[in-house]
């Protein structure tokens, strides 16, 4: 990892970019161990037969098919050589068992899958002379199918359905799905029932070209919005601003208004239960009408002490605007982290299927039948296999945020933005494979530590869902979503931590204990930034979807196939938001990144000779403005600091 002799400093200060040394080496060295057993797991399954005997298939005696097998000590007809025998065929595929989610009857290793449907055993004999394919267990002779005592248990189910194998696993399955009787009743059913529904399967065959090319302005759009809403962010923050305080004043005078009316006509009430019932109204809407001042006049309060702050929220926007000028690439980046997580999770999902075809062949006592069953310490390599979804999906998110927090970290602590590196996007992965990947593995791992529990309690009031008190459901719902918080507060910490790692190349707790600092010491800030920002942002999604549905509805309107347009639109939406929300979520990690930056610039540095500012022109324009609002006193002294706004560093201070 090119840490050889790099250590920590043992007395840190800030120096963006100065040095680089290796973090959190051990963590590095436990996750690669734990990759080493995910691929062990793997190894094993390979190396047990199960890979082989998931495409290949295995009959009901525990050979596989194929190839020539062992024997299999105590179980009769194993060891069988199935060279010429490349199918898995059913007896009786339409015997599920929903719960196990497996077939239950009994499979043998055939030669070819019967194309027609035989409807007699006389059916089954003819074709087995004919093909050599032997579709009764492998005892019982072919001439003898028609009149064998045990054709009912060791012969297939009649009438056979027609089928044919799978391309990749062997398996023969029948051609009419409706055999699956049991499993997909209900569906089948209501899909050639329902006319509505075939209205709108219908409807998106008909528009599929035009849903693609939605799909596609959609993310056009959402490139296009994360570089213009540094133009329209003033507009928007004020916008909300505006909103926010005049739907508060209005609603707390609509409030005050009916309680005025209501106890003026309370006298007129003649019933005595319609004036209990008008006194219970009127002392209702006194509370509501105090409970909505006492809000409106926190909430005035809060805008009138954060009107500085949001605009500190517009200059991190105009300024994240500029980024995305500069690193265009940065737009690319939810392409790689999908990639790399799609790939993960096939090769997961692929190596789960392995397992449930791994262990010893074992006879199942009700059915007779072979079954592969892991035992010993082996059972947990499922649970295992299962924390590594986690971890290794947390660890790839994680390698996003650090190589989008490495890149914006560059862009600015570079003052001459023309000696910005070639690919800045290319240099943080590459500080990020040779010096902080155990880092991001240990901020992985606690996130992993808090998703686990809330998964496992989830899973618990799933299971438990009409069975438990009232109490228990109130408990389990306050843990999960206490869990949740938990996490969505860990994820935060955790981004600006692989920041603060980017910037002075420090351990996650040293770094993450930096970071708090920070925030904690700009918390009415950082309210302002995540409040007004991710509405912001919001409304870029919601901007993202209108336009989006308004050019589908456009689109589907001189579209003479089908009148439905329901469904096509649906579709069209759901995407332009996903598209948005990975694309917006980009941005909202380059704002914070910023802020972290910019909160460590007015800390540190004055503007003075020696401690020049690394910020931006627009965030340079809000110092000045902050500057100008100190009274005359404040700035007469130099030594002091800008009131809550900027706070420059005491010469020797450290970071700590």
């Amino acid at each position: 990892m090119g840490c050889s002799g790099s250590t920590e400093r043992t007395k840190r200060e800030w120096k963006p970019l100065e040095d680089r040394s290796c973090t959190d080496i051990a963590w590095f060295f436990i996750f690669l161990v734990f990759c080493v057993g995910m691929g062990g797991i793997c190894g094993f399954t390979i190396a047990t037969g199960a890979a082989s005997r998931l495409v290949s298939g295995y009959d009901s005696y525990g050979n596989t098919c194929g190839r020539r097998n062992d024997q299999i000590e105590g179980i009769k007809l194993s060891g069988l050589d199935h060279t010429d025998r490349k199918y898995v065929f059913f007896l009786d595929p339409c015997n599920i068992d929903i719960v196990q989610r497996r077939i239950k009857s009994m499979a043998l290793c055939v030669s070819s899958c019967p194309d027609t449907e035989l409807k007699t055993y006389a059916d089954v004999k003819r074709f087995a002379m004919t093909n050599g394919s032997e579709l009764c267990s492998y005892e019982l002779p072919p001439h003898r199918y028609p009149s064998h005592h045990e054709r009912t248990t060791k012969c297939p189910k009649l009438p056979v359905p027609a089928s044919k194998s799978l391309p990749l696993f062997n398996r023969c399955t029948p051609v009419d799905v409706s055999c699956y009787s049991k499993f997909a009743e209900a569906l089948i059913t209501f899909v050639s029932e329902n006319s509505m529904l075939h209205q709108l399967i219908a409807g998106v065959m008909a528009s599929k070209e035009i849903i693609v090319g939605l799909c596609l302005l959609a993310l056009v759009l959402s490139m296009l919005l994360m570089v213009i809403i540094r133009y329209i962010s003033a507009v928007l923050v004020w916008i909300l601003t505006a909103l926010v305080v005049l739907g508060s004043l209005g609603g707390t005078s609509v409030l005050w208004w009916l309680y005025i009316d209501h106890r003026l006509n309370q006298n007129e009430t003649i019933a005595k239960e319609e004036q209990e019932t008008s006194r219970d109204n009127t002392q209702a809407l006194l509370i509501y009408a105090i409970a909505a001042t006492v809000f409106t006049v926190i909430l005035l309060l809060l805008m009138l002490f954060m009107r500085k702050r949001v605009t500190l929220t517009i200059a991190l926007f105009h300024v994240a605007g500029k980024v995305f000028i500069h690193l265009p690439l940065l737009v690319l980046q939810p392409f790689w982290t999908f990639l790399a997580l799609l790939l993960f999770w096939v090769y997961w999902i692929m190596v789960l299927l392995f397992l449930g075809t791994t262990g010893n062949p074992v006879q199942n006592e009700e059915t007779g039948l072979v079954e592969f069953r892991l035992s010993g310490p082996l059972q947990y390599m499922s649970w295992y296999h299962a924390v590594g979804l986690i971890w290794i999906s947390e660890f790839i998110l994680a390698c996003q945020q650090m190589t989008v927090a490495g890149a914006v970290v560059t862009y600015y602590f570079t003052r001459d933005k023309s000696k910005l590196p070639l690919t800045p996007i290319l240099s943080s992965v590459f500080r990020l494979v040779r010096y902080h990947l155990g880092t991001v593995a240990k901020g992985a791992f606690i996130i992993t530590l808090v998703k686990i529990p809330r998964l496992i309690l989830m899973y618990i009031h799933n299971q438990l869902k009409g069975k438990e008190n009232a109490c228990a459901r109130c408990m389990l719902k306050a843990c999960i979503c206490c869990l949740w918080c938990l996490e969505k507060c860990l994820n935060y910490l955790n981004q600006n931590a692989y920041a603060a790692t980017a910037i002075n190349s420090t351990s996650f707790c040293t770094s993450a204990r930096d970071a708090f600092v920070i925030l904690v010491e700009n918390a009415l800030r950082v309210a302002a930034i995540n409040a007004v920002g991710d509405f912001v942002l919001f409304l870029g999604k919601v901007l993202i979807v209108s336009c989006t549905a308004f050019a589908g509805v456009m689109a589907l309107n001189y579209q003479s196939d089908y009148t439905v347009w329901v469904l096509p639109l649906v579709i069209v939406c759901l995407f332009a938001f996903l598209v948005a929300h990975c694309f917006l979520s980009i941005f909202e990690i380059v704002v914070d990144v910023l802020f972290l930056c910019f909160a460590i610039d007015t800390k540190y540095n004055d503007g003075s000779p020696g401690k020049e500012y690394y910020m931006d022109k627009a965030l340079m324009e809000f110092v000045e403005n902050s500057r100008k609002s100190v009274p005359e006193r404040a700035r007469a002294r130099p030594e002091d600091s800008i009131e809550t706004e900027v706070k420059p560093m005491a010469p020797g201070t450290s970071s700590a």
